[in-house]
């Protein structure tokens, strides 16, 4: 089974790039697990077609340690396998802890054992690795495989360096390597070229460029990916491409963070100066 986070800054369009990418594998027979780690518990729900699903940290609120997985755990397109961590009630207690007594519970309901035959588990991660909670997934070797969802915005990419440098620190003692950045397009100037040379100068791959269409905001408003919503779409085949390119992915690597001089000049030369 092949363990991926997905980070990258708040509102880059990591949920959606997630879910649109497990829905390509799946189409392609992938047996995919995804387990939102967002207190917002947005992480499925256009694989459950916009189903309100039960979080595990409500679950125990509500009913206790004695839980079956079957209510954690809800089908999804494709048969996708889907799970939402949750979070804390507003104001109280670090969201970052719903991550680790989500991940902690699903082990002990077996949902990561061998007769599940999966291919591939998601985490779908909040924001940065600022708070130890958020960093879990990579932390604790829950996930092995990381991609940074970024665009051609100042921030972004400060985000993706950011997020290499917890990648460089917990690689030292794990398997966690960086498998590449995935550019969800905002359209900034020479931005493909821009992300090439991040990625570049972070010793990865941009394993993919995701162009800005309508059509996900459409599918995003019926509740679905875009693979299910409008499977012959030109944006379709790009989430397709994308899973597929994971898939066969073999590059692997400790990152090489940038200091923030440097993050300026890659920006002043394919950005702000063009």
């Amino acid at each position: 089974m092949r363990k991926i986070a997905i980070y990258g800054k708040g509102g880059i369009g990591k949920s959606t790039t997630t879910q649109n990418t497990v829905a390509g594998l799946a189409e392609m027979g992938k047996q995919v697990m995804v387990v939102g780690c967002d207190p917002k518990a947005d992480s499925t729900r256009l694989l459950l077609g916009g189903l309100a699903q039960k979080t595990v940290l409500d679950t125990l609120r509500d009913e206790g340690e004695d839980v079956e997985l079957d209510e954690v755990l809800k089908p999804g397109f494709c048969k996708t396998r889907c799970v939402e961590s949750g979070g804390p009630e507003p104001g109280v207690g670090c969201a970052g802890r719903g991550i680790i007594t989500s991940i902690n519970m699903l082990e002990q309901l077996g949902a990561y054992d061998a007769d599940k035959q999966l291919d591939y588990t998601f985490y779908d991660v909040l924001g940065d690795v600022v708070c130890g909670g958020f960093a879990m997934p990579i932390r604790d070797g829950k996930a092995e495989e990381i991609y940074i969802v970024v665009s051609g915005e100042m921030m972004a990419m400060y985000a993706a360096n950011n997020i290499c440098k917890g990648i460089v620190k917990f690689a030292e003692t794990g398997k966690v390597r960086l498998g590449g950045l995935i550019c969800n397009s905002r359209k900034c100037d020479n931005e493909r070229e821009l992300i090439e040379a991040l990625a570049a100068r972070l010793g990865t791959q941009m394993i993919h460029f995701v162009p800005r269409d309508n059509v996900v905001q459409h599918a995003e408003l019926n509740r679905k990916t875009v693979i299910e919503y409008a499977p012959t779409a030109k944006q379709a085949d790009e989430y397709r491409t994308l899973a597929k390119k994971i898939d066969q992915n073999q590059m692997f690597v400790v990152p090489k963070p940038l200091n923030m001089e440097e993050l300026e000049s890659l920006l002043v030369k394919y950005g702000l100066a063009a």
